[in-house]
């Protein structure tokens, strides 16, 4: 293992370059993230894929990670990632209780319920874009963004008139250039909001997951704490419209910038569940997500070591790119590949319980949009967001005529 940690770039401006200098460095990259936290990068598919289903490995800062627990960094970007009480940051039997409770609402059976919700989501929002007088629009604010945003909204019961408010927080709570002050700012104003989402619901609950989550709480008190039901909105809100404004806007960024590719989705020689899927290892939406924690020292096939209470960085687009996983050119965006496996949700027991409902809504987005708009296509350069921890892009720009 190396000495001297790779600088992870805060702009995240060229991620799949980033991830091949990370590869270089072997099957475990040492890598500085900013604050001065520095952390393990799993660089290969089967590396990565093998931590994140180790039980030895933990994701709960307070128990496992010993630079938190003597109080570093509290104040920094990383509190809005490991300083959450939740499944995300949960381990063993908390982690079990935690998603016990949400799981249920994003099974596959659950989701495909919403088909019909999201096609006439879908619909309006197509209808929206071809009344645009100039025949050009920003995809990712016309439909990538609003669609998915709009159904996780319907689910949890938040208002439309705070919808602006959460995706903004959302978003600045993806962005990785900001200073410590923002991020905690940030942090503030969207626990904030989600309290007055709990104390609306208890005062009018209604047919939606607020309401279930607050009546575990309020019902069964030691099965859900207030930290924990503010914190499962978020996670469950913020991650369950955000990861699919990326999956949406970069693959229609990835077919519109490789025609070939989008010819043979048009003829019908491809699937759209193949251009999901190659999209999710090509461009996942998270790129990479802090952090994990070894319990005990970890022997790595190559003989390596990660040390006990060391930080583990994931790293789903290098394993994604891994050419000992898919080959020489597994930089190539190509919706014929045989083998398009990834890691984008996750994998072992904190697999995304969102991945059926992603799924289901760019199923249903991708092809509505290329049916309605049979001439689609780019007008102008896209911008990634800053961030290297997203993967997506602040604009599209195309012509829909």
């Amino acid at each position: 293992m190396q000495d001297q940690p790779h600088v992870i770039d805060p702009t995240g401006a060229d991620l799949h370059a980033e991830a091949a200098l990370l590869r270089e460095r072997g099957p475990v990259a040492l890598v500085e993230l900013p604050a001065g936290i520095r952390a393990w990068a799993p660089t290969r598919y089967e590396v990565l894929r093998q931590l994140l289903a180790d039980d030895r490995v933990s994701k709960d800062p307070n128990l496992h990670w010993p630079a938190w627990i003597s109080g570093e960094y509290r104040e920094t970007w990383i509190n809005s990632w490991v300083g959450v009480t939740n499944m995300f940051t949960a381990y063993g039997a908390d982690h079990r209780r935690l998603r016990k409770l949400v799981s249920p609402a994003f099974t596959k059976r659950r989701t495909d319920v919403l088909r019909p919700r999201i096609e006439a989501i879908s619909t309006e929002l197509l209808d929206r874009m071809a009344e645009l007088p100039d025949g050009r629009a920003d995809l990712r604010a016309a439909y990538a963004h609003p669609l998915p945003m709009r159904l996780i909204c319907e689910m949890f019961g938040l208002p439309d008139e705070r919808q602006a408010d959460m995706a903004r927080l959302v978003e600045a709570n993806m962005a990785t250039t900001g200073t410590a002050e923002q991020a905690m700012a940030v942090w503030q104003e969207v626990h904030t909001l989600l309290a007055e989402l709990v104390a609306d619901k208890r005062r009018n609950p209604g047919d939606d997951m607020t309401s279930a989550l607050i009546a575990a709480r309020d019902e069964e008190g030691s099965r859900l704490s207030e930290t924990e039901l503010i914190d499962t909105l978020l996670l469950v809100i913020g991650a369950g419209h955000e990861t699919t404004v990326n999956l949406i806007g970069n693959a229609v960024h990835a077919l519109l910038s490789h025609p070939d590719q989008l010819a043979l989705v048009r003829a019908g020689e491809v699937a759209w569940s193949e251009v999901i899927e190659e999209t999710l290892r090509w461009a996942p939406s998270i790129a990479n997500l802090p952090l994990r924690y070894a319990v005990e020292d970890i022997k790595l096939p190559d003989g390596s070591v990660i040390g006990r209470g060391d930080a583990v960085f994931a790293t789903y687009l290098s394993a994604g790119l891994d050419p000992l996983r898919h080959g020489e050119d597994a930089g190539r965006f190509d919706v014929t590949r045989a083998d398009k496996e990834h890691l984008a949700f996750g994998h072992g027991v904190h697999y995304c319980v969102g991945a059926p409902l992603a799924r289901l809504e760019a199923s249903v987005a991708l092809p509505a949009l290329f049916d309605r708009f049979p001439e689609l296509g780019p007008d102008g350069p896209v911008e990634q967001v800053q961030s290297f921890i997203a993967y997506g892009y602040r604009e599209i720009p195309v012509r829909l005529r």
